[in-house]
């Protein structure tokens, strides 16, 4: 039996809820699709790391680098295991960007070197003209630009599955789509926007059918229900640590252990390399690869804090939280005059990012006025103003709760809606 969450208690593990804002308003924060708050146990950790065993990791022979180094791997380990993968396929990365353009320099550092060393790559991440990338029409810009960018390099194609009017994707001309030409399908598994739940399984399946590697956007997913990376049937899955009660600083990026060994690496340097002679060097094996320099160690020791907190939750748990109070925010909007919901309308493959507009008032000026109460809501664009183009809106204000929010919460935020509307007359 999935267990309900203790709002009450959950909070008081939050310092940072328990401030004012805005001439001594109680602060509500529902801004948690951009970022996360972070509980004690997470503040701790990464606070007794500095104080206890700081060093620089694999080098040095004295106790501080072999407890360091200890922390950092076992580390990794824990949160490999969180998403059910194994500690040698999860790389580290600054943030999800990050994770996201090393999976695409992967093809335009291969394709460049191919050119004069075609035997030194392998053949999967070579591009030319004539091949396809396909990514959605919801997509946040890190997993849009980055692609748009190899293909400027490549001579590759950018294409994409578009939106129906309910904000899912229009998977009707799929295999025309995604076909013969394709080399990569890069997919968002929960929009950060729209809040749609993609069936990323499909959407594999199909790229796999004709050849292609593929790549998932799990920064929405992963914090809030339970993922298996090996389920989902991709070959790379990026996501990170701030979203989901970590750090900022850290990212991840989990791949199939024969397709990290086949990329050649994003950032060079210390760290990764093998032997280095003047003319020439090599590369360790992944992860170490892909973690050129210093590597994010208290962030990492902070994020294994923030998964064995989840744990302690249940990520069932979390999901059946999210689900409920998602559907309480869309029957309180719906039943708001002149308010419209971008995305699904219905619970159905839905996560918890509600994104609306206000008949009459720009998304800005409903954030304004919501901050002036005390509630910390998203406006804007997202990051995904290709989405925002094809809904014919020039930005929304998004509601994103997480497990330290209750439906006491949402009540003030439409309160505060409607005392806008009452405010600007419309």
């Amino acid at each position: 039996m999935v267990q309900p969450i203790d709002v009450d208690r959950v909070r008081k593990d939050f310092p940072i809820l328990e401030r004012t804002v805005r001439d001594g308003r109680p602060l509500i924060y529902l801004d948690s699709g951009a970022t996360s708050q972070k509980p004690l146990a997470v503040l701790d950790a990464e606070r007794a790391f500095y104080e206890t065993s700081n060093a620089g990791v694999h080098r040095g022979a004295h106790q501080l680098a072999e407890e360091a180094t200890e922390a950092y791997e076992t580390s990794r380990a824990a949160i490999a295991g969180f998403v059910g993968a194994q500690a040698s396929d999860l790389v580290f990365t600054k943030n999800a960007t990050e994770s996201l353009n090393l999976a695409a320099y992967a093809f335009s550092n291969a394709t460049a070197k191919a050119a004069h060393a075609p035997d030194s790559v392998d053949s999967r991440f070579v591009l030319s003209a004539g091949d396809s990338i396909v990514v959605t029409q919801m997509e946040h810009h890190a997993n849009l630009v980055p692609w748009q960018e190899v293909c400027a390099k490549t001579g590759a194609t950018l294409r994409w599955i578009g939106l129906t009017d309910d904000g899912r994707l229009d998977l009707s001309e799929i295999d025309s789509v995604i076909d013969e030409t394709t080399r990569v399908v890069s997919v968002v598994q929960q929009s950060n926007i729209l809040g749609t739940i993609n069936p990323v399984d499909v959407l594999m399946a199909r790229a796999h059918a004709v050849g292609a590697l593929g790549v998932v956007d799990a920064c929405q997913s992963i914090p809030h229900m339970p993922v298996d990376v090996e389920a989902l049937g991709a070959d790379l899955v990026a996501w990170s640590g701030h979203k989901m009660l970590g750090p900022t600083g850290i990212g991840l990026l989990w791949g199939r252990a024969e397709v990290l060994d086949a990329m050649p690496p994003f950032i060079s340097g210390g760290s990764m390399i093998e032997t280095v002679f003047m003319e020439h060097s090599t590369y360790a094996e992944p992860p170490k690869r892909f973690e050129a320099g210093t590597p994010m160690v208290a962030q990492a020791v902070g994020l294994a804090a923030a998964v064995a907190y989840l744990d302690e939750i249940g990520m069932d748990s979390v999901a059946a939280h999210e689900d409920e109070l998602t559907g309480y925010t869309l029957e309180r909007l719906e039943s708001l005059r002149g308010v419209r919901i971008i995305g699904p309308r219905d619970n159905v493959d839905r996560g918890s990012a509600v994104s609306f507009v206000v008949d009459g008032l720009h998304p800005h000026d409903v954030g304004q006025f919501l901050d002036d109460k005390g509630v910390a809501v998203r406006v804007g664009h997202h990051c995904a103003w290709p989405t925002c183009r094809r809904f014919g809106v020039p930005a929304t204000t998004r509601i994103s709760p997480y497990i330290y929010n209750d439906r006491s919460d949402i009540d003030i935020a439409v309160e505060g809606i409607m005392a806008a509307q009452k405010f600007f007359g419309v």
